[in-house]
């Protein structure tokens, strides 16, 4: 039989679950025996609330919280990125007689805007002109092979990019669907758009209410020796108006290429020469270094937005700081469990895979959860940790979401059949608690998970008077 627990019980009875969550699992059709909930008031030393608290469950991105937090601690909210440019010949009057290398160190926020400021950096040390080839060196990082189609049959989205040492932009295009209903056609234009792309827009323009534009797009990319081609087919309905996709088009080291290619024609460049990918030699010279904001900066960007491609960029750097480049997978893994031991935490139950929780395999207890978060807020670093999760109801994840007064700063997941919760809630009274629910069920990652999640928050929100 089901026990309620109303606000104010002991300890003893800690395993209990509270009424209002009960009733949303009712409501919703779902069964207790697949949430785990954990709470604690910090500086206290039995838990509010543990329900189900020791059984390993997929964290989805509240895992996250694991590699951003030991990432502070191991390398420094200073920590930088770098990214080199190298070449191997004469340089005279803005001609190389040469090959230009650009290295990687695996910088996960080198967007279209800080490419275009290293290559501004390089027009300003004096080169215009490459007479040889652009050599992109990936050499630092050696993350295990991997199929971006394999987690959900969506190789071309974002979050499915796999790390390299050279990424760009998140090796993304950003798609913008035009109406003409003048001309009656659709135009779809791709920014960055490498030379080697081409766009085959085979869209007819419909009337008609806007309702799943999306939905009545198909797009497939063939990709030559010399061309990736992206084929759009379908119908789009005038009444959308403009919109806009980020998809993956093209490998890695093809697309830094390309996008050097655009943008550097831009900044009145030439490039005589191909592209390829190789280390740079011994014998070659440094001629411009560019440095990635600092790892505070980039903490808070992978925790408010779940970006799950710099959250694997940062367990391979992890792992290269650690052990030496090219840093993997592995390495980046053994660093989270070394830090782990040196911190005295044990979670015999933990299984890592990618570090940003888009994974089937990787596992957590709800218990051991809170207590990461609470290592989080004795941490030296804890203003940049916290300063990292989302605000209830402000910002990032959490923007839309109001279901507590009381302020809190909480990471989210979601998986098909998976939904997560973990971080700080504070009561009026300037309590704090750590807060970890995760929740493996059919149909969770929709609205009733998130009613589950809400139902939480207002129980600890209605408990402060």
């Amino acid at each position: 039989m089901l026990v309620l627990l109303p606000w104010g019980a002991p300890a003893a009875d800690s395993d209990r679950l509270p009424v209002p969550i009960a009733q949303a699992l009712k409501v919703h059709r779902l069964a207790a025996r697949n949430l785990s909930l954990y709470v604690r008031e910090v500086g206290q030393p039995e838990p509010l609330l543990a329900v189900n608290a020791d059984v390993p469950r997929n964290p989805a991105s509240t895992m996250k919280l694991l590699t951003t937090l030991a990432a502070l601690e191991v390398l420094g909210p200073a920590y930088q990125w770098r990214t080199e440019a190298w070449i191997d010949g004469e340089l005279a009057d803005g001609r190389l007689d040469g090959n230009l290398y650009i290295k990687g160190y695996g910088d996960p926020s080198l967007v279209i805007e800080q490419f275009w400021r290293f290559l501004r950096g390089l027009r300003q040390a004096g080169l215009a002109n490459v007479g040889g080839d652009l050599v992109v060196d990936q050499s630092y990082f050696n993350p295990a092979p991997g199929d971006p189609a394999e987690f959900d049959g969506r190789p071309l989205r974002a979050y499915n990019v796999m790390p390299s040492a050279l990424l760009v932009n998140f090796q993304t295009v950003s798609l913008r669907f035009l109406p003409d209903a003048a001309a009656g056609r659709l135009h779809i234009t791709a920014d960055p758009h490498p030379p080697r792309l081409e766009v085959d827009n085979r869209v007819r323009l419909t009337r008609g209410g806007c309702r799943g534009w999306g939905r009545q797009l198909a797009m497939r990319v063939v990709r030559d020796a010399d061309v990736d081609r992206v084929i759009f087919t379908g119908r789009y309905p005038a009444s959308c108006g403009e919109n806009e996709v980020h998809r993956v088009l093209t490998d890695s080291t093809p697309y830094v290429a390309g996008v050097f290619r655009a943008l550097w024609g831009e900044l009145g460049g030439s490039l005589a020469g191909g592209s390829r990918e190789a280390p740079v030699p011994g014998d070659a010279r440094l001629l411009h270094r560019h440095v990635s904001p600092p790892l505070a900066d980039i903490v808070r960007s992978i925790n408010k937005f779940s970006n799950n491609v710099m959250t694997r960029q940062l367990l391979l750097t992890l792992g290269a700081e650690r052990s030496g480049a090219p840093g993997s997978d592995d390495q980046g893994i053994a660093a989270l469990h070394d830090w782990l031991a040196e911190k005295g935490l044990d979670f015999p139950e933990l299984v890592v895979d990618n570090g940003a929780g888009l994974s089937r395999s990787e596992r957590i207890s709800a218990r051991h959860l809170a207590e990461l978060v609470q290592a989080g807020l004795a941490s030296a670093y804890m203003p940049e940790f916290l300063a990292s999760l989302p605000l209830l109801g402000m910002d990032g994840t959490l923007q839309r979401r109001a279901s507590a007064s009381g302020p809190a700063r909480l990471k989210t997941g979601s998986l098909d059949n998976v939904r997560s919760l973990a971080g700080v809630f504070t009561d009026r009274r300037g309590r704090q608690y750590a807060v970890a629910m995760l929740h493996n069920a059919p149909r969770v990652e929709g609205y009733a998970g998130e009613a589950v999640q809400d139902a939480l928050l207002e129980w600890l929100d209605a408990g402060v008077d």
